[in-house]
């Protein structure tokens, strides 16, 4: 059996299967977002009833998001290797059932068990490392993982593409049985062999359920806003309305409740707070802006869907990049904050620049802009999960990294949203659909990413400035030398 040393990871031969493992896992929660969107029109077109495509998207958005803390609660009360096999179990099923899908509505079903178990996977798989490397070590174990998302940022729509036009759609869901099968044997030969943390927790199942329906119903109100039904229209008011109420609620769960689904003693850290508000608005910047993007490049740029791949390949490069450098050097350096702190502020510079010169600037310029500020967004990833690991107890340890991944995917999906209307609000979505802009028409929509870039600037500010709160505590372990 395997020993957890507080201060020294298992030895390298050791760990090597579990991060195998570990990816895997990540890797499929990771590649399901970008896989699916290229296939979306095909999928239509088979089964019909294209009106309802939004509900693929947001059946596994809805459903991942709000299992998220449930995910790290369990992982703390049942041990982590439990709920990993739980997770990955659950969404290969759900993908099975996606493959098998007769008619929209059943995918739309099928998704939303996907999502019931990839939304702990990312959480989960943090967690595992956490266990086992001390906060010396585990920044440069976490650029490992980093790296899972840019595989799925490159693959996974190059895949979803090819499988859609070339063979069928169905297979971007079977990809994921081989990959599961691998996971699970992975994780469960890897995780057996070590010593389960568990801790006792009460489960709070109100705080859950009021916390499912108030991040719901932000989430379906996000989705659908500008879409489906008008910002301002009644069902959209009404979503958002019921959403700030189930909020209020869940507030109020949280002071009340014995042991609320989200500790007191978690949120009254301020390390917790800085470092989750700071990666939630840099994370969610970056995210944004590779959903965003492509409209630019394919649109007022001109650029083929296979060349508008390429040109995203640096930004989404470059947050690894940015992920490995201050991931190993976090252990080096005492003052470690000032590593995301100048990504960070280079960050913000460039894309308040990239505001400034875009109906001027020239697609290559632009690209290095933002792939700056996606590298900033980079160097603060690791800085920010480490510290909160560093600060809390072992036994919150999954409760803590799934609070944090919770807010993070919903910050995505507000500013994913906020770009969305912002990029949009120079072109007409009807001509961008059908890539047939006018002249004058690609010029306002090229103007209208003034204000994207302008909102990346301010979100990669806040980030900045959350950063810049957090305490720096030293890490617990010693340096290996």
């Amino acid at each position: 059996m395997l020993a957890i040393d507080d201060s020294l990871p298992p030895p390298a031969a050791e760990m090597r299967p579990i991060m195998i493992g570990l990816g895997l896992a990540m890797l499929l929660s990771a590649l399901d977002g970008t896989i699916v969107v290229t296939a979306m029109p095909t999928i239509g077109a088979d089964l019909g009833e294209p009106e309802n495509l939004p509900w693929i998207v947001t059946a596994y958005l809805v459903a991942s998001i709000v299992v998220t803390p449930l995910y790290g609660k369990f992982a703390d009360v049942y041990g982590r290797r439990i709920m990993l096999l739980a997770g990955v179990a659950t969404f290969v099923l759900g993908s099975v059932a996606c493959a098998l899908a007769p008619s929209m509505t059943a995918l739309a079903l099928a998704r939303l068990v996907q999502g019931l178990g990839g939304g702990g996977l990312i959480a989960l798989a943090q967690t595992v490392v956490a266990d086992l490397v001390s906060p010396h070590e585990r920044g440069r174990y976490q650029t490992y993982l980093a790296a899972v998302f840019v595989v799925a940022s490159i693959a996974g729509p190059a895949l979803g593409g090819y499988f859609a036009q070339y063979l069928h759609w169905s297979l971007i869901f079977w990809i994921n049985l081989p990959l599961g099968l691998a996971a699970l044997a992975m994780v469960n030969s890897g995780l057996k062999r070590l010593p389960e943390r568990r801790h006792p927790h009460r489960i709070d199942y109100l705080g859950a359920a009021l916390l499912t329906l108030a991040s719901g119903s932000m989430v379906l109100a996000l989705g659908w806003g500008g879409t489906r039904y008008p910002w301002a229209s009644a069902p959209i008011f009404g979503l958002l309305s019921f959403s700030a109420l189930s909020w209020t609620a869940f507030a109020w769960r949280t002071r009340a409740a014995q042991e609320p689904l989200i500790p007191l003693r978690i949120l009254s850290l301020s390390i917790v707070r800085n470092a989750t508000v700071s990666s939630s608005f840099g994370l969610g910047a970056s995210i944004g802006l590779s959903v965003v993007m492509p409209i630019y490049f394919e649109v007022a740029a001109g650029l083929s869907a296979h060349d508008s791949g390429l040109a995203l390949i640096p930004m989404m490069a470059a947050t690894v990049v940015g992920a490995t450098i201050s991931g190993r050097l976090m252990a080096a350096i005492d003052h470690y904050k000032i590593i995301p702190l100048l990504g960070l502020g280079a960050g913000a510079i460039a894309a308040a620049i990239a505001a400034w010169e875009v109906e001027s600037a020239s697609l290559l310029v632009l690209d290095s802009l933002l792939t700056i500020a996606s590298l900033g967004v980079g160097t603060m990833l690791p800085i920010a999960t480490v510290s909160v690991q560093n600060a809390v107890d072992s036994r919150d340890l999954g409760t803590a990294t799934a609070t944090m991944q919770f807010f993070r995917q919903l910050a995505a999906a507000l500013i994913v949203a906020l770009f969305g209307a912002l990029a949009l609000g120079g072109g007409r979505a009807d001509y961008i659909a059908e890539a047939r802009l006018s002249p004058e028409e690609a010029a306002r929509l090229a103007a209208s990413f003034k204000l994207v870039f302008a909102a990346l600037a301010v979100c990669m500010g806040f980030s900045f400035a959350f950063m810049a709160r957090m305490e720096a505590r030293p890490l617990r372990g010693e340096r290996r030398h």
